[in-house]
């Protein structure tokens, strides 16, 4: 899908991490001005090595819990894309001070920060983990449960006050709520690591993976570009309506941790044919996970235009080339 979006001044948070750079990728090519904003704290250093000579690029190392980074990084800046968050159920419940502290004190800082500077619009990266304990499907924005685990709580605070300051100050907001993304530069190690890189990481070290229950989970995995087309359509949109909103992001499409492991399996062993022989590890259910998960996108598609064009399997097939030639 050819968007056009050029010559602008555009912030990313978290911008060494897995979206933010490859946001800052893809925008640069476009012909904008990048400033990224990290601390490391999960983003990686070689996800914007490449990208420092640029000088349409400008990286400041700095911390969102600091509001006069955030300040300094908002300087005349026409759009944030909010992506900086400490990210993971485990993590949170494990650690929710450090959580909150990020996902709530840091984005309040960035919202204060975008406001006083006179932001454009305000484009955040929201979670399905919203909806919570409710059961229906597919999720629409509009209806939400009670959430299973405190990083849950953080991404809903996010939403209210993103609204409260869409009504109070005038800024403009729209949250995106992310469905297990994956894709290209997705760190695979780590306690946290996402299940798609890590199922694949293990797959190519010849070791069994493990899956949490018994594999009929199911989830609305949505490939990076995905995201990425998402992000610029809420820059680029002036109806009215699409703003101070939030929005499903996924593919609209749900598929088991079963399933994932066979189209894992069939993409790996084009590279290695062992690989389809090696079986799986089930263990129990992890404590906060919500057992299924499938998007409605009609709200995106309608307002936004949004259309995805990855499926799990397209993107899996370009996310694995990536991995065998990265890992």
């Amino acid at each position: 899908m050819n968007i056009q979006l050029t010559n602008k001044r555009i912030l990313i948070t978290g911008g060494a991490g897995f979206i933010g750079s490859n946001l800052s990728e893809v925008l640069l090519e476009k012909g904008n001005t990048v400033i990224c904003l990290d601390n490391f704290a999960t983003g990686r250093k070689e996800n914007i090595a490449h990208l420092l000579p640029n000088p349409n690029y400008t990286f400041i190392e700095g911390d969102i819990r600091n509001l006069t980074d955030c300040h300094q990084s908002v300087k005349n800046v026409d759009y944030v894309l909010h992506q900086a968050a400490l990210g993971s159920v485990p993590r949170s419940i494990k650690d929710p001070i450090t959580s909150n502290d990020v996902n709530v004190s840091g984005f309040l800082n960035m919202l204060v920060a975008s406001r006083d500077a006179g932001v454009k619009r305000f484009i955040y990266a929201a979670s399905s983990s919203t909806y919570g304990d409710s059961e229906s499907l597919p999720k629409v924005e509009e209806t939400i449960g009670k959430p299973l685990s405190p990083y849950a709580i953080t991404k809903y605070v996010n939403e209210l006050y993103a609204d409260v300051f869409s009504k109070t100050y005038g800024l403009e907001t729209i949250g995106l709520r992310y469905f297990n993304v994956f894709g290209r530069k997705q760190d695979p190690n780590g306690a946290y690591a996402a299940v798609i890189p890590k199922f694949v990481s293990q797959f190519m070290a010849g070791e069994s993976p493990i899956i949490n229950g018994d594999g009929e989970y199911s989830r609305d995995f949505t490939y990076i570009d995905n995201v990425i087309q998402a992000n610029i359509l809420c820059m680029l949109t002036e109806n009215k309506e699409a703003i101070n909103t939030v929005y499903n992001v996924a593919f609209g499409e749900r598929n088991t941790l079963n399933d994932l492991i066979t189209y894992l399996k069939e993409s790996l062993s084009e590279f290695d044919p062992k690989i389809k022989d090696i079986q799986v590890a089930y263990g129990p259910n992890r404590v906060g996970d919500i057992p299924h998960s499938l998007a409605s996108i009609d709200k995106a598609k309608n307002l936004l235009n949004y259309n995805p064009q990855y499926s799990l399997k397209k993107g899996l097939e370009e996310a694995i080339k990536w991995y065998w030639n990265n890992l």
